[in-house]
């Protein structure tokens, strides 16, 4: 018994095959956009030059989507061995600017030299420990290394480690 291919037998397979070689070029593009941007595979490192820094001025920065807040202290400013950072012969404040009540971005105040938070009243000082509110520890200090002036986000240098070491 011989099969008899028709021209409608031809078109569908033909039909078939282009559907599927095109269903496969979707998921791979959907798989691509899936995928972590390079950035954030190579553990999105950020530098940052403390040199032009004024005493008192805060400088936000983005890593990895969230705030950091970079803080150079004054003299009037009260001065915490367990959370500054030492650089040159100044002292910084480094912390992820995030409430850690429920995460809202606080607000620096300068008169007051400290963060408020605008979701539920919590306060932190200018070191970054919380002092009234809801917030139920510190804000966190993110990975850092210190290379002369130049602060690198996102790799462990021997300051964070020291820092960690005492919390």
């Amino acid at each position: 018994m011989a099969v008899k291919k028709s021209r409608r037998d031809f078109l569908g397979m033909a039909f078939g095959g282009f559907a599927a070689v095109g269903g496969v070029l979707t998921l791979g593009a959907m798989k691509q956009t899936w995928d972590p941007l390079p950035s954030v595979q190579a553990a999105g490192f950020v530098t940052v030059d403390l040199s032009p820094l004024q005493e008192g001025e805060l400088r936000t920065i983005t890593w990895r989507g969230k705030p950091i807040f970079l803080l150079k202290k004054t003299a009037e400013m009260k001065k915490n061995e367990n959370r500054d950072v030492v650089v040159g012969n100044a002292d910084y404040s480094v912390i992820i600017g995030l409430c850690t009540h429920l995460g809202c971005i606080p607000s620096w105040i300068p008169s007051t030299m400290q963060f408020k938070c605008a979701c539920h009243g919590g306060e932190f000082d200018a070191s970054g420990i919380n002092t009234f509110g809801p917030p139920p520890r510190p804000m966190d200090i993110p990975p850092f290394k210190i290379d002369g002036m130049t602060l690198v986000l996102g790799e462990e240098g021997s300051e964070y480690k020291k820092l960690v070491a005492k919390a």
